[in-house]
Formats: structure tokens, C-alpha cells, sequence
């Protein structure tokens, strides 16, 4: 389907038709809009609703429009049509906030508020809260493509010791917590985004504990390798990139070789959590691999965890594919739920 700018026959000038493209847009969202007042949800994807570059998500009072073009004022005006059309119809919105990613400028990359009181410092997604630093970084660092993976955290891990590796905010531990994990360790290198992660855990009553470690995830798997710590499941979210002293995260070079890593960290009959958000990594590559280390027979497929749908556009809001086929995931965004055996059968001693 065409771009919005490209709509065929259209009579409507550019800013009117991605008016009608929002709209279109929120409508179906509007199971979304009453929660997201408190909590949050992604309000426009135009990657693949119509406008590549220009993201719209909601935090609690927050408006936060983030504009991903490599010349950030070829969507300037897109901007100022999102801002007026979203306080028109959410005139409940506190703030605005717009970030610029490949702005030169690390302030307008974090966000620039134009609109309103500070941004929202917490927001609450099925009664658990989270604490929130959305100038944090170039993202939000909240991330609503894992949504339906917090919810499976809940749901599973009650009683179980977790590690979240590459924990950045720690809202994948923070979820394992609310659904009655016993221990959760939160490790990252970026020490100032642990401390919402610690923010995060006061706000709520939990009977679990929660540790953090910021270290380098190759020394951090190496102390708990030496320690024979094991845990009854290990998340592994890294970012598509990134290079220490330590070693080098690559999710196109070698993501299997950071899976084999934690994997020895894992109890007997345990679950690895592995995400790969690489947008040019199809979904069918990434599961031939899965395939290839599970003929050993003690790593397998559990489950495939979806992407929400306002993260990936509705079937009827969608104008745009991604780059290359996510199938069988629903997203760029693939979320591998494994199953762990040991030949010692040791069980978790944290």
C-alpha cells in the first residue's frame, strides 16, 4: 500500500490525509486510550502505518513524538500536525515531548519538551508501576514492543529466581517481580538506568527481593559462571549493537554465541528468554538457528511471545511492510521463549 503522502486519487494536501491517517489510527486503538491515560501505548507507528520516521506513543500524560529521519526537518511539519491533531483529541495531555534521534544535538535526542509540564515520571501497566526517565536516552527507555512478554513474566515466574541481562530499566524484572518471583537480579552496564529499575521497585510492594549489578554483561556472566550461581530463568535483551573491552554484542553476527553464553546459567529445566530485535534478520533465519542448537536436545522452542498490535499497526492501518519478513514472529521484534536441560540436572541456587 502506498505512504500517506502517496495516497492515490487522494484530494486532501499531505497534512490533512495524515490527519485522517491518525485518526484512523487512534480509532483503532480505542480499547488502548482509557488505560494508556495512566499507563502506555505506542498512539502511531508510520513505519508501518504510512509515514516512515515519525512514531507516536503515549506515557501516562505524555505525548512523546519521536522523529527517526536522518534529516529530522524533513518531518517537521508532520510534527506540528501530530501535536495539534493528538492535544485535539486527548485533551486530557499534560505534555509534549519530541525527539529528534539524528539530531546532532544530544539534547534534542533525549527530547525537547514543547508543550506542558514536565514529562510523566511514572506509569502503571496492569497495576504494576514502573518509574520512568523518558529524556533518559534517544528512547523512552520503556519499551512497549515487550508489552505482552511482561505479561508472560507475570503469569510464569511466580516462586522463580530470574537474571535479566542487558536489564537497561529493568522492566522485565520489575514484571517478574509482580507476578511473585522470589529473586530477581538486574544487570546492566548503564548504571543511571538501573537506578529507575531501583525506582521502580519502590514503587510497588513486592515479597521478592531485586538485586542490580552494573557490570559489563561478559563480566557480569563470567563472576556468576565462577560462583556456579544459576537461576530458574535468564532474559537476554541486547541491543542490535555494541562493543566494550569485554566483548562485542552484534544481533546479525552473534547472537546464537551470546544465547550458548548465558545458557550454562540456567537451571535444569529452566527458561532462556531471548529476544533479537534486528530489523534485517528474517524471522525464518532466526528460527533455523533455534533449530540448529536445539538438536542437542536440551534446548527447545517453548513458545513464541507477539508484538501488540499498536506497536505493528492494525490489519487495518497498515500501509507499510517491514524490510523483511519477521514470520513466524509478528514483528522485528522476536521473542524466543527455550526450555533449558542440564546433563547434571542441577536446579537453581539463588
Amino acid at each position: 500500500m502506498k505512504p500517506i503522502s502517496e495516497v492515490p486519487g487522494s484530494a486532501f494536501p499531505a497534512q490533512e490525509a495524515l490527519s485522517k491517517q491518525l485518526q484512523a489510527c487512534l480509532d483503532a486503538r480505542g480499547a488502548l486510550i482509557s488505560s494508556a491515560e495512566s499507563g502506555a501505548a505506542r498512539l502511531f507507528n508510520g513505519f508501518y502505518e504510512g509515514l516512515p520516521g515519525l512514531v507516536v506513543d503515549l506515557f501516562a500524560g505524555t505525548l512523546v513524538i519521536s522523529n527517526h529521519a536522518r534529516e529530522p526537518e524533513s518531518l517537521s511539519a508532520a510534527e506540528q500536525t501530530a501535536v495539534s491533531f493528538y492535544r485535539q483529541q486527548l485533551p486530557w495531555i499534560s505534555c509534549v515531548l519530541i525527539k529528534r534521534r539524528a539530531s546532532p544535538e544530544p539534547r534534542f535526542q533525549r527530547g525537547e519538551v514543547i508543550f506542558g509540564d514536565a514529562p510523566a515520571a511514572e506509569i502503571d501497566e496492569d497495576g504494576v508501576r514502573y518509574a520512568l526517565n523518558l529524556r533518559l536516552n534517544q528512547d523512552c527507555g520503556f519499551y512497549l514492543d515487550t508489552r505482552l512478554l511482561r505479561a508472560f513474566l507475570r503469569e510464569n515466574l511466580s516462586g522463580k529466581s530470574v537474571l535479566n541481562c542487558f536489564a537497561y530499566t529493568g522492566a522485565l524484572g520489575i514484571a517478574a517481580l509482580a507476578g511473585g518471583a522470589r529473586s530477581v537480579l538486574q544487570t546492566d552496564l548503564n548504571a543511571a538506568a538501573l537506578r529507575l529499575a531501583r525506582r521502580s521497585y519502590g514503587l510497588n510492594r513486592f515479597t521478592g527481593s531485586m538485586d542490580v549489578l552494573p557490570l559489563d554483561f561478559f563480566k557480569a556472566v563470567s563472576r556468576l559462571k565462577t560462583s556456579k550461581t544459576l537461576f530458574d530463568c535468564v532474559i537476554l535483551d541486547p541491543p542490535l549493537f555494541s562493543a566494550t573491552d569485554a566483548g562485542t554484542v552484534s544481533l546479525t553476527e552473534n547472537w546464537l554465541t551470546l544465547v550458548n553464553k548465558v545458557r550454562p546459567l540456567v537451571a535444569d529445566g529452566g527458561l532462556l528468554i531471548a529476544i533479537n530485535n534486528a530489523l534485517f534478520l528474517s524471522g525464518a533465519e532466526l528460527n533455523t538457528s533455534l533449530e540448529e542448537i536445539s538438536r542437542s536436545g536440551y534446548i527447545g522452542l517453548e513458545t513464541r511471545i507477539p508484538v501488540p498490535l499498536d506497536v505493528t499497526g492494525y490489519p487495518q492501518t497498515i500501509r507499510n511492510a517491514p524490510p523483511v519478513s519477521p514470520a513466524p514472529y509478528t514483528h522485528p521484534t522476536k521473542i524466543s521463549v527455550l526450555r533449558v536441560r542440564r546433563k547434571d540436572g542441577a536446579k537453581a541456587n539463588r
